[in-house]
């Protein structure tokens, strides 16, 4: 193939991705256990946090990392003169010492943790001069896995500037006081930090993904990653590319990306556990570029079309960071990746394609591509997986941004219980979500066909358009709408970017929603379907659950 020739090859190629970036400095993040002492002088320091949980910290909790320039009482002052509308920065000593302070006050859909604030004050205190700096986050326990990853999403880790720094390396150390009512200061446990570790890894993975171009994340490329990840948990992932897509019946995805010089695939990713008792697969969205296809998008809409793979990247990094957690179910993640590009034997409009679900496609829009990706996937996950749970992730429909606006993904899901934990799941870990209309008897009929059982795009876009989207692909399941499982699908267009940046928007979102199905403590107290508080607390060792208990639903 192409890429083999102008890259060199596989070994080559993964050699070069791991090294790209080299010429900008790369923060590498650690949340550490305990709180460590330095001297602010070499190793600057921001503390952060609700202006409410900073005046509950104590000195002692402070003060290892700043006594030695600041003061107690010149602590206590900077606070009692704090006036946070909705945030405010102020420095203790220097530029070496800063407090980022902000508002408890959100509405009801936002995260109580006030995470949207978390970018700004680093962006506006953390300069990079230093080698090493640390972030000292002051917030309940509640909101320790949302702050953390709120960092995260901060520092990405693609870049192909070749710029110099005055730094050879950056490490930003992440540290915790957490504060309660009528507790004393704590700081993170082994677990806690191995959890947020393995979180922010998984979040700038899918970031890295994103960010970066098709002529280096196409789609060989991104199963050389899958392979990695796999290599990593020691799982071996199961690959269709190319025609045996076509042969095989996923008329979706090869379709889609037959034209395209890297070949399309369907990827899966298994976990299989003992014990387990439900079945979850979690389908990605992996179109590495889209051009729109024939029905080309125009010069000002094309730049930025990297990012269309932003729900499997976020799949691949949730599964990673999941299985290390230790997910007791089976679970699943499923790869649709294809290439949208434009070429001798691309689909073309009045093109009719059988998909996996065995229903025809009559082509009205061939940027209406993730959808068909998807309706293989989702098809595969309900025939052959036999999944009870199935979770699409997508970055499906430009109005995906107007239906909820750039900070809150769309959900459609036929479960109002499954519906619900989501949004609630989005408030636990910053990734925000919101509902969208879920109403097939009602909206389905947009795709009507006379020559098909469906065509792919709808017939008025002013109808809900992102619900109709979504709709395409639930129909693809195993019995349409009347599939017996639960079936959640995320439509993340708008928040899988800020700028011209990736987020890693949807890694801590499906850690969250489905933290019962962890072993870990943390990942379970913030799981929107989760145990009890005072189960989760317990020991890992003391809880023993009936196969009845542990199952989501």
């Amino acid at each position: 193939m192409l890429h083999k020739s102008y890259y060199g090859g596989r070994a080559r190629y993964i050699s070069w991705f791991c090294a790209s970036g080299t010429e900008m400095v790369v923060a590498n993040l650690r949340y550490l256990p305990g709180r460590g002492r330095s001297d602010p002088c070499k190793v600057p320091v921001l503390i952060l946090g609700q202006l409410r949980n900073l005046k509950q910290a104590k000195w002692s909790s402070i003060a290892p990392r700043i006594d030695q320039r600041v003061t107690a009482n010149g602590w206590n002052a900077a606070l009692a003169a704090a006036r946070p509308n909705p945030t405010e920065t102020f420095s203790l000593w220097n530029s070496n010492v800063y407090v980022g302070a902000f508002s408890h006050l959100v509405s009801r859909h936002n995260s109580p943790s006030g995470t949207f604030h978390i970018p700004k004050l680093v962006r506006s205190t953390l300069n990079g001069k230093f080698e090493n700096e640390v972030i000292s986050i002051v917030c309940e326990e509640s909101d320790v896995f949302a702050c953390g990853c709120a960092v995260a999403r901060l520092f990405p880790t693609f870049s192909m500037r070749t710029g110099t720094s005055s730094v050879s390396s950056r490490n930003i150390d992440i540290e915790f006081v957490i504060v309660g009512s009528g507790q004393e200061n704590q700081s993170l446990s082994q677990k806690m930090a191995d959890c947020l570790n393995d979180a922010a890894n998984a979040i700038r993975l899918a970031a890295r993904i994103v960010d970066t171009p098709c002529n280096i994340m196409h789609t060989d490329g991104f199963l050389d990653l899958i392979r990695d990840v796999g290599k990593q948990l020691n799982i071996s992932p199961m690959i269709i590319q190319g025609e045996e897509l076509d042969k095989r019946g996923f008329g979706g995805i090869y379709g889609v990306g037959k034209a395209a010089v890297h070949l399309p695939a369907l990827a899966v990713l298994s976990h299989t556990p003992e014990g387990a008792t439900q079945t979850i697969a979690w389908c990605g969205k992996g179109i590495v570029y889209d051009t729109g296809g024939l029905s080309i998008k125009g010069k000002t809409t094309m730049p930025g079309m990297k990012r269309d793979c932003g729900g499997a990247a976020a799949i691949l990094g949730a599964f990673q960071a999941a299985v290390k957690r230790g997910f007791k179910e089976n679970l699943h993640a499923v790869f649709c990746l294809a290439e949208n590009a434009v070429g001798q034997i691309a689909t073309r409009p009045d093109d009719i394609h059988t998909l996996y679900s065995g229903r025809t496609v009559e082509i009205n829009n061939t940027d209406a591509e993730g959808r068909l990706v998807l309706g293989d996937g989702v098809a595969y996950a309900s025939k052959d997986l036999k999944a009870d749970i199935i979770l699409d992730m997508a970055t499906l429909t430009g109005a995906q941004g107007v239906s909820t606006g750039k900070y809150h993904a769309a959900v459609l899901s036929n479960s109002e219980e499954w519906e619900k934990a989501t949004v609630q799941a989005g408030r636990n870990s910053g990734d925000l979500a919101f509902p969208l209309v879920y109403c097939p008897e009602l909206h389905f009929s947009e795709f009507t066909s006379s020559v098909a059982d469906m065509k792919n795009s709808v017939a008025d876009r002013s109808n809900a358009q992102s619900s109709c989207a979504g709709l395409f692909i639930g129909s693809h399941l195993q019995d349409g709408f009347q599939f017996k499982g639960q079936w959640i699908h995320i439509d993340m267009a708008s928040p899988v970017h800020a700028g011209e940046r990736a987020t890693g928007y949807g890694v801590a979102l499906l850690l969250s929603l489905f933290g019962q199905a962890s072993n870990d403590v943390m990942l379970q107290q913030v799981s929107s379907l989760g145990l009890d508080c005072d189960a989760a607390k317990d020991s890992i060792a003391e809880q023993e659950h009936s196969s009845k208990r542990r199952r989501l639903i």
